[in-house]
């Protein structure tokens, strides 16, 4: 914090103030903290298995799960849905005051909904609740009291009761609102889990993540081809080779034969021992300086595998070749780093 700034802080608040902000941040979280580990002790010791039997319907259902709330509960709710989505199992947020002018519609009797409401007389959900009922969809419900309208005509009830708010007021849902997100959360992992959702499925719901690129971009997407990829046949002399070197700009050339197939590999490192060793250029012919064991990669490979390579290998250019072992890419570190794959 800068000296103005720390002046600035001193003059807003004073010792007694900011004591008092520490005390209450702290206070919430051990609130926020008990309400979840009383949440964990309420299900190891649900002996009736209401978790185990939301669960299990949840993955019975052949349509949606539609999870709705009102007001905090429906921010919740949008939350424990988008969750749902992105780990396996088609989720959507519909808000109650919507689905009872239309949006209804949306739902079928092959969905389950569940349905967040702390107090569980939301009037909202309680206005559509019946009619997700004579639909034939089955009904979730997260509330905090198991005797309340919502908990008694839902199909399993899973209980979200706190012993008290983090509010100071004990009004504002807060340690509420905690549980039940991470409720929603132990459903999804327990979802996710059960269908046997791994890191290539989630890769593929999030192609635009960092994890997305890594598991979905292959080595043939990112590669260079045809007139980028630097190569010289192995008769060429090496000041020769120098030039594919600086025209394709990689750093290195490959060395092929008639058929394109890879019979080595010379690097800028390479060229850099040649002058130490004091070599004459003019004459040597490239094939008798090459390497002829290249690192080599296939294009049908992850490009995360490429990066791998490179960090153990400790190069920044490797060559793309099919089985038989014709070249078909190159692939620099600097290609990897524009598709976002480092």
């Amino acid at each position: 914090m800068s000296v103005t700034h720390e002046k600035r802080f001193s003059q807003q608040f004073d010792n007694s103030v900011a004591d008092r902000a520490l005390e209450l941040a702290r206070d919430t979280l051990q609130i926020e903290a008990d309400a979840i580990l009383a949440l964990k002790a309420r299900l190891s010791a649900d002996t009736h298995q209401y978790f185990a039997h939301a669960t299990a319907l949840l993955l019975s259902c052949s349509g949606r799960v539609v999870v709705s709330g009102m007001g905090k509960s429906g921010h919740i709710a949008r939350k424990i849905a988008a969750t749902l989505a992105s780990t396996g199992t088609p989720a959507m947020f519909v808000h109650p005051g919507e689905a009872a002018h239309g949006d209804l519609g949306m739902v079928t009797k092959a969905d389950a909904m569940i349905a967040i409401s702390y107090s569980g007389e939301s009037d909202e959900l309680l206005a559509i609740t019946p009619v997700i009922k004579r639909l034939g969809a089955k009904l979730i419900s997260m509330t905090g009291n198991p005797e309340s309208s919502l908990a008694r005509l839902a199909d399993v009830h899973l209980n979200i009761a706190v012993e008290k708010e983090a509010c100071p007021l004990n009004l504002a849902p807060t340690a509420s609102t905690t549980v039940t997100l991470a409720l929603g959360d132990a459903l999804a992992v327990a979802m996710l889990d059960a269908r046997g959702f791994r890191e290539e499925d989630f890769a593929r719901s999030h192609p635009g993540g960092a994890l997305g690129r890594k598991l979905l971009t292959h080595v043939r997407d990112v590669m260079r081809t045809g007139s980028l990829i630097p190569s010289v046949k192995p008769d060429v002399m090496l000041p020769e080779a120098l030039l594919e070197v600086t025209r394709k700009g990689m750093a290195m050339t490959a060395i092929v034969d008639d058929d394109s197939h890879v019979l080595g590999i010379f690097t800028d490192g390479d060229l850099r021992r040649l002058i130490e060793q004091g070599k004459d250029f003019s004459k040597t012919l490239i094939r008798d300086v090459m390497h002829t064991k290249p690192r080599l990669l296939g294009p049908e490979q992850l490009a995360v595998d490429a990066v791998e390579m490179m960090e153990q290998h400790r190069i920044n250019q490797v060559l793309v070749c099919e089985p038989n072992g014709k070249l078909v890419g190159a692939l620099h570190i600097h290609d990897l780093t524009r598709a976002k794959v480092i």
